[in-house]
């Protein structure tokens, strides 16, 4: 029998987002009297090649950055030259979690894919890291029935949790644009089935807000359940998929930060732009405005 520990919480929203951090333009973002949470980033940014882990990682370092996000599928490319923690070390950051894509609508590939996602969360651990970021398989949207798969998917997340949670690994939903969990009602019907001992939820904030959801609602609504969070900027613009460094677009970042920050919840909030054909900042600069934006409501960053 599923247990559903899911509560709906009220909290008070505060801190409305400025325009920029006070190094962009802009007025400033309201600072924090304090902050219990720490900041990574991930390496989405830099190319989703294995290779281009390596100058993601050094920039990412640089920055002093908290934590590191990677791939199921680049962990084990790296396993094969030695593994990604020699990378880290010298980076002197440490691996969070990595983003792990699973067919949740097929059950007849659901052995293979737990198998494959243990053998991921095995290589996270390996690396240093607790949290396997579970990206839902792609769908053709328009032809695409939810309510023919959720019990597939629901009994797929549970399944697959379970096998993680068995080897300390912490098992999030990464709610998608394109893929089988992609709406905001979706994302509740899913998340409101599952057996929440075993499947979290990581939301991505820019995700929704693209999606004309209010990602502080969603965020409130299964904040209990939340173990890792993508903050992700959105403005609509041609760059970056319609994505934007933090603090230049629509996404309530002081407003989650807080709500977050009160959640007690072990998380790490992991900022976070998707790569973009001639951006208008490099992977660095960009990294460096998220981390602007995130010291601007009083995280600290390794100096």
């Amino acid at each position: 029998m599923r247990t559903r520990t899911i509560t709906r919480r009220t909290f008070t929203r505060s801190l409305a987002l400025g325009a920029a951090a006070a190094a962009l333009p802009g007025a400033a973002l309201p600072a924090f009297a304090a902050t219990r949470l720490k900041v990574g980033h991930t390496g989405i940014t830099w190319g989703f090649k294995p290779t281009d882990a390596e100058q993601a990682i050094k920039d990412v370092g640089s920055l002093g950055f908290a934590g590191y996000e990677s791939f199921g599928n680049v962990l084990e490319y790296w396993d094969k030259q030695g593994g990604l923690k020699k990378l880290l070390d010298a980076a002197q950051v440490p691996l969070r979690s990595a983003y792990c894509p699973v067919n949740l609508t097929d059950p007849a590939k659901r052995t293979d894919e737990i198998a494959k996602l243990v053998r991921w969360g095995k290589l996270i651990q390996a690396a240093g890291g607790s949290v396997a970021v579970i990206g839902p398989n792609n769908v053709e949207r328009p032809a695409y029935q939810f309510a023919e798969h959720k019990t597939y998917i629901v009994d797929a997340l549970n399944d697959m949790c379970k096998a993680l949670a068995d080897i300390g690994v912490v098992g999030a939903l990464h709610q998608h644009t394109g893929t089988c969990v992609e709406t905001r009602d979706e994302t509740y019907a899913v998340m409101e089935a599952v057996d929440t001992r075993h499947v979290k939820f990581g939301p991505d904030v820019g995700q929704l807000q693209k999606g004309g959801v209010d990602p502080v609602k969603v965020v409130k609504d299964f904040l209990p359940t939340v173990r890792h969070v993508h903050m992700k900027d959105f403005d609509g613009g041609p760059h970056y998929l319609g994505y934007c460094p933090l603090g230049k677009g629509k996404v309530d970042i002081a407003g989650l930060a807080k709500l977050l920050e009160s959640s007690g919840n072990d998380l790490m909030i992991m900022c976070e732009l998707d790569p973009s054909p001639n951006p208008p900042e490099t992977p660095l600069e960009a990294a460096r405005i998220n981390k602007a934006a995130m010291a601007a409501l009083g995280y600290t960053f390794r100096t």
